[in-house]
């Protein structure tokens, strides 16, 4: 019995070498940490239990059974985050460069089976250059077999992947389906194709950074929702992003500790300029609304002219989403209107309250937005907020003109309050628009057509460039004062925690992708 639980010993601690010396500092060389130092980081002390630490790959071709490590290039198991249950599994590039076998994959679709038979969070700490060539078809199945379950698993459990080392193929496609992505800055990189590929192609010369780095996905595709400096920023950014989430659809995210004060913010007043055509930081009144840093801003080098991100308020996690007038004075494009659809849907899928920001001129105009599908885009964002069921709260700032105002968590489309500054338009256009098409034949024929068209764009602002034609109808619960601003949103998020819609029956909807 001695000798087998030494041999057992011997085998585990071969298991956790992973490769073996040589090859971890190598990777220490470039920067990055270790798959099991990762995970030292990323969970609470000793809470870290694993599973299948002894699997080994089952491939007999191209010399392979002479290359046997335990674990196969993953490590899989499960711990705690603050006391919380996650399941993780962290890709060991020492081994074969972390790629995908048979073997490699069943560990992972074992631990999503768990993940969601358990209603526990799945994080996945991706470095792996892809599927084991030696593996042909078994490998590509291996794939099939988690995106299978990425789908199943979806809106059930929360399920970040964070992109530690390359991603490319069909790697992709599996944290492509996650919730979040992050991805690290200079060491990380995401694509399809590879830079020689593409230049075999197309005869396009490019970098794999360039390509598919953690920049370039920030910016320009929106693949990634956060980067990070480095591996142990990464960590401490998911670890931060799993703090405002429940464990699955059926649960509530962790509530803090919190007794009402005054709670009002002064510095609300003087933040939307008088002159409506100046610019200001929505950020700003996030700052001012929200629990104090608490507000973790999501997407946020990528289309923005809208914010999306979680905050607390009053102890409550809730999801904030508002237009950016420092951006494109914070028009809906196409960018922005996927960017915002799917974290509503997100939010939705959670139980996570949101908060809608809006100062919306409409929608941007122009061949290039027309041509790349604004309608079917924009119908997007309309869709996610007409389908969410959790508490949703509206407070325009300013600007809520045409279709914008209608698809920017309006009372019509299923809000349950609707609050707006004094400052706040709500109209089918701006003053002067409106005026030169209701007013244009009195304009044409005045002997002062400049004139005529500042008096009826006063006459205009009049009567609608203010809230109380809708808070007449209804559409606008109160105007209040922006110092109130944050008591009024605590408040109304309490008296909604126990909202419950019931949804017309359907296998599902078929939103406009």
């Amino acid at each position: 019995m001695e000798d087998k639980l030494k041999l057992l010993a011997d085998k585990q601690s071969e298991a956790r070498l992973g490769g073996g010396e040589k090859r971890i500092e190598s990777q220490h060389g470039k920067g990055k940490l270790t798959a099991r130092e990762r995970l030292h980081f990323l969970l609470d002390e000793g809470s870290f239990e694993e599973i299948g630490m002894l699997v080994t790959h089952r491939s007999k071709d191209f010399g392979m059974e002479k290359q046997i490590y335990l674990g196969d290039g993953v490590v899989t198991g499960y711990g705690t985050i603050n006391g919380r249950l996650v399941y993780v599994f962290a890709q060991d590039f020492t081994v074969f460069g972390g790629s995908l076998s048979e073997t490699h994959a069943e560990k992972i679709c074992k631990l999503m089976d768990l993940a969601v038979q358990n209603g526990v969070p799945l994080i996945g700490l991706n470095d792996s250059g892809g599927a084991r060539i030696q593996e042909g078809v078994k490998s590509l199945g291996g794939y099939a077999d988690i995106f299978y379950r990425n789908v199943m698993a979806s809106g059930v459990i929360p399920q970040i992947s964070a992109i530690m080392g390359p991603c490319a193929g069909g790697a992709v496609y599996s944290p492509a389906m996650t919730d979040f992505t992050v991805m690290v800055e200079n060491t990380s990189y995401m694509f399809v194709t590879g830079p020689n590929v593409v230049k075999t192609v197309t005869n396009e010369e490019v970098t794999a950074e360039e390509l598919g780095g953690a920049s370039t996905h920030a910016s320009k595709s929106g693949v990634t929702h956060l980067t990070a400096a480095n591996d142990i920023d990464c960590i401490e950014k998911v670890k931060r992003l799993l703090s405002y989430m429940p464990q699955n659809c059926e649960e509530q995210a962790p509530l803090l500790d919190f007794e009402l004060g005054e709670e009002l913010r002064e510095s609300l007043r003087d933040i939307v300029p008088a002159n409506p055509q100046q610019p200001y930081d929505m950020r700003e009144v996030v700052a001012g609304i929200v629990d104090e840093d608490s507000f973790m801003e999501i997407h946020e080098q990528y289309a923005e002219n809208i914010i999306v991100g979680f905050a607390r308020i009053g102890g409550r996690s809730i999801g904030v989403v508002g237009n950016q007038p420092m951006s494109l004075a914070g028009v809906l494009d196409v960018d922005s209107s996927k960017k915002g659809a799917r974290f509503v849907r997100f939010c939705d899928c959670f139980n996570i309250p949101l908060l809608v920001l809006v100062d919306v001129p409409g929608f941007l105009p122009g061949t290039d937005q027309e041509w790349n599908g604004i309608i079917v885009n924009g119908a997007k964002l309309l869709y996610a907020f007409s389908e969410a069921t959790v508490p949703r709260v509206t407070l325009i700032t300013r600007k809520a003109y045409g279709g914008a105002y209608d698809v920017m968590n309006s009372k019509h489309i299923g809000a349950d309050f609707n609050y707006a500054w004094p400052t706040a338009e709500i109209a089918v256009m701006g003053a002067k628009g409106a005026s030169e098409i209701i007013f244009r034949r009195e304009i044409a024929e005045a002997e002062d057509p400049v004139a005529k068209l500042a008096e009826k764009e006063a006459e205009y602002k009049e009567k609608f460039a203010h809230p109380y034609r809708a808070a007449s109808r209804g559409f606008i619960d109160e105007v209040i004062d922006p110092i109130h601003t944050r008591r009024k949103l605590i408040k109304a998020f309490t008296m909604l925690q126990n909202k419950v819609v019931k949804l017309p029956k359907k296998k599902h909807g078929n939103i406009p992708l």
